[in-house]
């Protein structure tokens, strides 16, 4: 189990560390705020995600309909000279 670059035996020495500092109440609350942290933290970066996939997806759609246009436009000023 590696989580955050962080193995068992260092997450159980901070878990005694946290219980020594803070004691056996506090531990669920701190737990609760670092839950809504980490999920706050979690939907910011799947909103940050779909905001560039939206912006990515807006540039595809203009570089394909500029595609298909632009050989229309010269098809055209080539005519017109000719």
């Amino acid at each position: 189990m590696n989580v955050f670059g962080i193995g068992l035996p260092e997450m159980a020495l901070i878990m005694v560390v946290a219980l020594l500092v803070f004691g056996p109440k506090k531990l669920p609350e701190i737990g609760r705020s670092m839950g809504k942290a980490i999920r706050g933290f979690q939907d910011a970066s799947r909103e940050f995600q779909d905001e560039f996939q939206k912006e990515a997806t807006q540039i595809q759609e203009a570089v394909k309909t500029t595609a298909e246009i632009e050989p229309k436009r010269i098809e055209a000023t080539q005519k017109e000279e000719a």
